[in-house]
């Protein structure tokens, strides 16, 4: 049977128990408890308030409460941040028997990434009765027994713990049994009945008794159960154990059919009733009857089953001992078999809440995952130890318990390792001990971090003239190292003029395939250097870029004929009129015919031929092969027909050669036709006074930039003495490319107003200058000093002196590329001698120096010069030949050009160079040079000096 106490005591009890008793907060966790059967609804704590969050972000960031098996018991109110019941809380279903009872919480917010654990301790109350197995137990008593016989009775249980399990026991009023008490090890008690009158079959052959339970609970709970006393007559003695109780330890998982104890009992009659039994009491558990085996005969309990610590730690076995007297009679013992624990379990573990993948640019110390670690063993074998896969930006870190968090434990870098391996191993303390391992798969997430690479910095692309149209010239390459759309480069033009037009219109580029297309045919006339910058961008966000110069160089092709300039003395048309005295000697200049080619180097050098109107003709005049000069070859005589025409063969070195014909006629008249000739010659004299004043305005306005270039210069040294040179003023500068051609002739686009496109920046200070490579032509041993016309020509040529130094306008006959240095010396290309060529000095020129006048071919703005002699000196120079001196025209300069023995010591001092480092020297000569030169120009009306 079992009372209850009033309903309304029990409702009052579990009000006052839904009350909160403690919190506490201890290594950033809480502390509740709650007692069982709370209601639904019911107060645990104001958990959001104790842990320290708002609750406006509980929604924004996830907050959740998980727990591994019991996690609808309990529930977070997100309006008010309340944790109350949720569902029925029964101690007992939840733990058992055991003494500490809680629900593990993990409560669990995002952005950031946090989990904190609470534990919700639940607290037993008295709601469950005691129980007896059976409701009526059965002993047989022989009338025999002694007093003070004790007659063991099976007890009750209650599921509840604590005080609300601890029983006390009660017997109905009676005048032969009392009732007693055994402690047993668990501080429970079980009832034992004491023999106190002796029995006597015939008076009462049987007894009926009440034994009551009642536990410790407010309010006690009771139970009864019907205790009938079966008289028995005979047997006199029982056996009797050594002991009452016997305790064994053993360890788990021992095998079948080990010994667990060998019981000993003992009968003091004789014969029949001497000879014992053995078995288990009626009070055994089915369970325990399963795992353990009893001997009848000899009393040894042997393991049958399985026994698990994990399942249970402890064993009763009631062991009854019975003789074959009549009536029997049976002794009782209890045995108690303690298991101990071996390391017979594997560390568990589970990984929770990935953050999966992670970003190359997370923060350190960033929550990667959330990894929980379990041991069902006990002690030493269940304490759990977590390690990571070594040499990884990660580790572990101890939350609570056996709680862990993967954190960041270092920069990730994705194109380094684009994925991480990591195993987690969990090792118990055992010995040996026992280890898990789970794996974790960490994916580390591209971050637009790098941005696309070329393989140079800059890129030489050569490129003939006169392309198709849409010409692929070029590819360019860029490679990320980013991925997925990180990786996707796109390129194209950084955009700038190029001269009055856009770059776009010369170039393009495929934004996918970085291929560059011409769109034009590119004249190198017009453009020599194309020089522009490719960017390519990756499609990352924000979007990173790098940039390539291209530097393309049109060559040229032989595409421009030679073209005929009209001569002052002619008409245009490459026709030209000339008259000459019959008297004149050999060598004497009649005519020039003047051409140019647009084209540059070898295509743009001239020469010139003088083509035969018959086969064995004999004409006595001959023509300059790079001058274009139209001199006689001997006296003329009466036999020379009086009217010649010349047909001259202007002729480039292209592949294949470009021509152009010229047509010169001339006529030869007597001494008394001289003052037509005279006329003629002073009507070519105007233009020359013209040229005159056109060079004094030349000078004023030269004498105007310098002094405007000095007070610069002045202005810019004092800025820079005041003032710490910065980066950028020592910065490197970049080169500008000039070309020059090998003899005679510079390119005739030099005259355009674009000539090379080059990248910003400012220019270099050493100059680049292109020329054919040309077999070394030798040198004309000339004195500048003592020159006459009819001088000795007869002398060896030979090599420059090497102390020879060299004007930057002297460039003409060079061979191979050279390269310009400060200290004026000219170096050849791979493998050539180092030249160095005279410089210029102020002088007024003597007539016999003969002329100096601008290639053949070349512009306004050209650097190269061709010598042309005066009247009487038949000397032609060769290809890389040099004349003795000449003149600048429009300039009182003269250049003469020295060579002395190399054995000679040369005076430094003696140079010549511009200024007025030799005018004292040349004063004297002045007076006498212009008396020639004038001379000369009254006495040889058929000289051209147009080119001056």
């Amino acid at each position: 049977m079992v009372s209850r106490c009033s309903c309304l005591g029990v409702q009052c009890a579990l009000l006052s128990l839904l009350l909160l008793t403690a919190w506490e907060v201890g290594s950033g966790q809480l502390h509740y408890s709650v007692y069982e059967e709370a209601k639904h609804g019911s107060f645990v704590g104001r958990i959001t308030q104790d842990l320290g969050l708002e609750l406006a972000e509980l929604v924004p960031r996830l907050f959740r409460v998980a727990s591994k098996t019991h996690g609808d018991l309990l529930e977070v109110n997100l309006q008010n941040g309340i944790l109350f019941v949720n569902s029925r809380i029964d101690r007992e279903e939840l733990c058992g028997r055991s003494a500490e009872c809680s629900i593990h919480l993990e409560v669990i917010v995002d952005r950031p990434l946090q989990v904190f654990h609470v534990d919700v301790e639940v607290k037993d109350i008295n709601d469950n009765p005691p129980r007896f197995s059976v409701t009526e137990q059965k002993l047989s008593i022989p009338e025999s027994r002694l007093l003070d016989s004790r007659f063991p009775l099976e007890g009750a249980s209650d599921a509840d713990v604590g005080e609300n399990a601890l029983l006390t026991y009660e017997l109905s009023p009676n005048e032969y049994f009392v009732l007693d008490t055994i402690n047993k090890k668990d501080k429970d008690k079980f009832p034992v009945l004491v023999l106190r009158k002796l029995l006597d079959r015939e008076e009462n052959p049987q007894l009926k008794l009440l034994l009551t339970a009642t536990d410790g609970g407010k309010p006690e709970f009771t139970a009864s159960v019907s205790l009938l006393i079966l008289v028995l007559d005979a047997n006199d003695n029982a056996p009797i154990f050594d002991r009452p109780v016997y305790e064994v330890k053993m360890y788990e998982n021992q095998v079948n059919q080990t010994l667990v104890i060998w019981l000993n009992a003992s009968d003091s009659d004789e014969g029949i009733n001497k000879e014992m039994m053995y078995s288990f009491s009626p009070l055994v558990p089915p369970m325990i009857r399963r795992k353990f085996w009893i001997n009848e005969r000899t009393g040894e309990i042997k393991v049958n089953d399985a026994i698990d610590f994990e399942d249970s730690n402890t064993y009763e076995i009631h062991v009854d001992v019975t003789d074959k007297g009549n009536p029997p009679m049976v002794g009782h013992c209890t045995v108690l078999v303690e298991l101990l624990d071996e390391n017979d379990n594997s560390p568990e573990v589970i990984v929770t809440s990935l953050s999966l993948p992670v970003k190359e640019d997370a923060q350190v110390g960033a929550v990667i995952a959330l990894i929980s670690v379990s041991d069902h063993d006990s002690g030493a074998n269940g304490q759990v130890t977590c390690s990571l896969t070594p040499h990884v930006p990660f580790k572990l870190v101890s939350t609570y318990k056996n709680y862990y968090s993967l954190v960041l434990d270092s920069a990730l870098d994705r194109e380094r390792v684009s994925a991480y391996e990591l195993v987690v191993t969990a090792r118990d303390g055992g010995s040996p001990s026992l280890w898990a391992t789970a794996s974790l798969s960490v994916e580390v997430a591209d971050v637009n971090d790098n941005a696309p690479a070329f393989a140079q910095s800059e890129y030489t692309v050569f490129v003939k003239e006169n392309n198709p149209p849409g010409c692929h010239i070029f590819t360019v390459s860029a490679r990320d190292a980013d991925a997925q759309e990180n990786a996707l480069v796109s390129y194209s033009l950084v955009e700038r003029r190029v001269g009055e037009r856009a770059l776009s219109s010369y170039v393009s580029v495929h934004s996918e395939s970085g291929k560059v297309y011409a769109l034009q045919p590119l004249d190198h006339e017009e453009l020599e250097l194309l020089q522009f910058q490719v960017s390519a961008r990756d499609a990352g966000v924000p979007s990173l870029g790098s940039n390539v110069t291209l530097q393309v160089f049109v060559l040229d092709e032989n595409d421009n004929a030679p073209a005929l300039l009209a001569s002052p003395a002619g008409s245009a048309g490459g026709s030209v009129s000339e008259l000459v005295l019959r008297s004149v000697g050999a060598g004497h200049v009649v005519a020039k015919v003047r051409a140019v080619d647009a084209d540059s180097g070898y295509n743009a050098w001239l020469s010139y031929e003088l083509q035969l109107a018959a086969v064995g003709t004999r004409i006595p005049f001959r023509v300059g092969l790079y001058t274009g000069e139209i001199s006689t070859t001997r006296t003329l005589d009466e036999d020379d027909l009086p009217h010649q025409r010349l047909l001259v063969l202007v002729k480039d070195h292209g592949e294949p050669a470009l021509t152009a014909t010229a047509t010169v006629l001339v006529s030869l008249v007597e001494g008394s036709q001289a003052p037509k000739a005279s006329s003629r010659a002073s009507v070519g004299v105007a233009p020359e006074v013209a040229l005159v004043d056109v060079n004094v305005y030349l000078i004023i306005a030269i004498c105007a930039v310098s002094s405007l270039l000095v007070l610069t210069l002045l202005l810019y040294t004092a800025l820079r003495c005041s003032a710490e040179p910065t980066e950028s003023a020592r910065g490197q500068v970049k080169p500008t490319l000039m070309c020059s051609s090998a003899m005679g002739s510079w390119p005739y686009s030099q005259q355009r107003r674009q000539r090379v496109c080059s990248g910003e920046g400012p220019p270099k200070t050493d100059l680049m200058a292109f020329s054919p490579s040309l077999p070394p032509c030798p040198v004309v041993d000339v004195d500048g000093e003592d020159q006459s016309i009819g001088g000795d020509h007869s002398r060896k040529p030979r090599q420059p002196n090497p102390d020879w130094r060299y004007s930057a306008s002297l460039r003409a006959g060079m061979h191979s590329s050279v390269h310009l240095e400060e200290a004026g010396i000219l170096r050849a290309g791979p493998g050539g001698p180092d030249q160095q060529w005279p410089t210029v000095s102020s002088a007024t020129p003597e007539p016999e120096a003969g002329e100096v006048s601008p290639p053949v071919g070349a512009g306004v703005n050209s650097n190269s010069w061709t010598f042309k002699y005066g009247p009487g000196n038949p000397k032609q120079s060769g290809p890389g030949e040099l004349p003795d001196k000449f003149i600048i025209p429009g300039s009182p300069a003269i250049i003469s050009i020295r060579q002395e023995p190399t054995n000679n010591q040369i005076d430094k001092s003696d140079f010549i160079t511009f200024g007025k480092k030799e005018e004292t020297k040349k004063k004297k000569k002045k007076k006498k040079g212009n008396k020639t030169q004038e001379k000369k120009e009254k006495g040889n009306s058929t000289t051209d000096n147009s080119d001056q």
